[in-house]
């Protein structure tokens, strides 16, 4: 595959043909930053690994320049921090045993900007040569300015494919902000019980992010214990975790739909049942 810029690259864990590489993709996640997939993709990862007719395609858009960093990645210039991010998220691939791990290797300026074409091009490029059954990327509630720029440049390369080469679903996940708040009905409930040594080892890698400040590994894992207990408030825990996704599928097909009244929906629902409940028992 080519790329808007000469600096991308196609990793392939298995050193299998690109082009077969890309092909057996079947789960294909969008993210914004390196560790981004691995916060809120575990789910698919591990509902493809080891399996043969499964495979989870990992792509990171933005180039992780601009990452937060201390103790001994303090002085890192942010060329540095590119070049350790990339193979830190090499190493998320090895782990997870993706299909392929791809990196656009964009500023983060270029996917806030509606303007700039060159990352839904190279996302549309993407999505036509792995034909996933399910597309991940972030939610449209992120409070992170680049996650949010990236689930709209996804959405609308998603809209410019035939209707016929569309994924079946397209889910929005959690990063920076829980999807907790959501109504249980609306919410796409992803058992990520198994593996849990899987998924700290995914995390792990990341050292640049942990080591830097951000304890991206046991804020991730805590809020999957989390969600699986406080999910059901009259039952027993039925997972030992659980990731929440905002089903993006109607966003995908219809091109009427503005994101942000696609989103107001899932607020005022919400809102009626947090009001709902008072007023029934006040």
């Amino acid at each position: 595959m080519k790329f808007h810029l000469s600096t991308a690259e196609i990793y392939i864990p298995d050193h299998v043909p690109e082009v077969q590489a890309v092909e057996r993709t079947t789960h294909l996640c969008f993210a914004a930053h390196q560790d981004d997939i691995e916060i809120m993709a575990a789910q698919p990862i591990l509902e493809c690994f080891q399996q043969k007719d499964k495979w989870f395609t990992g792509v990171v858009v933005t180039d992780g320049r601009g990452s937060p960093r201390s103790s001994d990645y303090a002085n890192y210039s942010d060329d540095e921090m590119r070049l350790v991010r990339f193979k830190e998220q090499r190493k998320a691939a090895i782990v997870g045993e993706f299909a392929a791990q791809i990196m656009l290797d964009f500023p983060s300026e270029v996917i806030k900007d509606s303007a700039r074409k060159e990352p839904v091009e190279d996302i549309l490029h993407i999505l036509r040569a792995t034909r996933p059954n399910v597309v991940y990327t972030h939610n449209l509630a992120d409070k992170h300015d680049t996650h949010v720029g990236v689930a709209l440049r996804v959405i609308e390369a998603l809209r410019k494919l035939d209707s016929v080469d569309r994924p079946e679903r397209c889910v929005g996940c959690e990063v920076w902000r829980s999807l907790d708040w959501m109504n249980d009905s609306d919410k796409v409930t992803m058992n990520v019980s198994d593996h849990e040594n899987l998924q700290f080892a995914m995390l792990g890698v990341f050292d640049s992010q942990i080591v830097g400040g951000k304890r991206y590994d046991l804020a991730s894992m805590g809020r999957r214990r989390a969600n699986a207990t406080y999910f059901e408030s009259h039952g027993v825990d039925n997972a030992v975790g659980l990731s929440y996704g905002m089903d993006m599928t109607s966003l995908m097909n219809d091109a009427s739909i503005e994101p942000a009244e696609f989103v107001r929906g899932f607020i005022h629902r919400f809102m009626s049942d947090v009001i709902e409940r008072i007023q029934r028992v006040h």
